[in-house]
């Protein structure tokens, strides 16, 4: 018997077939687009920077202190973005190489691989001018050199008279939109509480104007009730006469019972009789 060719693997018996859910999934794993995978993460992370950043360098242009506090919050919190930011874009940079090395592979022209390259350099040159303003910060707050001995006194008056007034005129700024928000605020409450009362008055009037008629429904109805009551009053009050006139006589009945039947008729003008037999 000849031996099997080890190139085509173990012979398959009856019935048997070949696993090709792991060759699949490894070979998937393999051909797997590094860039795609870093790109979403670097996208989602530069418009988390960029807003953060904006926000930076205005409070940055308020502060007149290195050590403002909300100066500082802003600042660390961009440092945690970028952070987080340069490292998503080295992994992209290495993304970026390993497609260099056989775009092919990956089945890439080399007008892609070249959009990648430009890509990941916008992203770079973005995210070092951040890095450059938080370094521009630090070298403002660095010490000075020292004044000419005979010029302490001035100079630290000077400097305590500066920070009086920028330290003054930034917290009296922000006082001023705080106070401008509340009173937007309040102003939108009032007007909500307007638009509610003025639905409450139109309901209470359409309700008053459903009891007004009502009201005339009734007078209407005790109107016909006393008119229907009088008539029915004066048919009784005849009845009783009748009876009372025919009492002692005998009529030719086929009972010595007296039968009396009455009719009577309800209209919109009241009751009436009409006849006896």
């Amino acid at each position: 018997m000849g031996s099997a060719d080890p190139s085509t693997g173990p012979r398959l018996g009856p019935g048997e077939h070949p696993d090709l859910s792991t060759t699949s999934l490894t070979a998937a794993m393999d051909n797997a687009d590094p860039f795609l995978q870093v790109q979403a993460d670097v996208i989602s992370t530069l418009q988390t920077s960029r807003p953060l950043f904006s926000s930076y360098l205005r409070i940055r242009s308020l502060a007149k202190s290195p050590s403002n506090p909300e100066l500082k919050q802003a600042r660390s919190e961009l440092e945690s973005t970028l952070t987080e930011l340069t490292a998503d874009v080295n992994d992209l940079v290495e993304s970026v190489r390993a497609i260099e090395q056989d775009p092919y592979r990956y089945g890439l022209e080399l007008e892609e691989v070249q959009r990648r390259r430009k890509l990941v350099d916008d992203v770079g040159d973005e995210v070092e001018k951040m890095h450059q303003e938080l370094q521009q910060t630090v070298s403002n707050s660095a010490p000075e050199a020292l004044p000419n001995p005979t010029e302490f006194d001035a100079a630290l008056e000077e400097e305590e008279r500066g920070r009086g007034r920028g330290g003054d005129d930034y917290y009296a700024s922000m006082e001023q939109q705080r106070q401008s928000e509340l009173m937007h605020e309040q102003d939108e409450q009032l007007d909500g509480v307007f638009r509610t009362v003025g639905n409450l008055r139109q309901q209470a009037d359409d309700m008053g104007r459903e009891l007004e008629d009502q009201a005339v429904m009734i007078d209407e109805v005790d109107t016909l009730a006393d008119r229907v009551g009088g008539k029915l009053s004066n048919g009784m009050s005849r009845i009783k006469h009748i009876v009372r006139k025919n009492e002692g006589k005998e009529l030719p009945l086929h009972s010595s019972s007296l039968s009396i039947s009455f009719s009577f008729y309800v209209s919109e003008h009241g009751v009436g009789i009409i006849g006896l037999s």
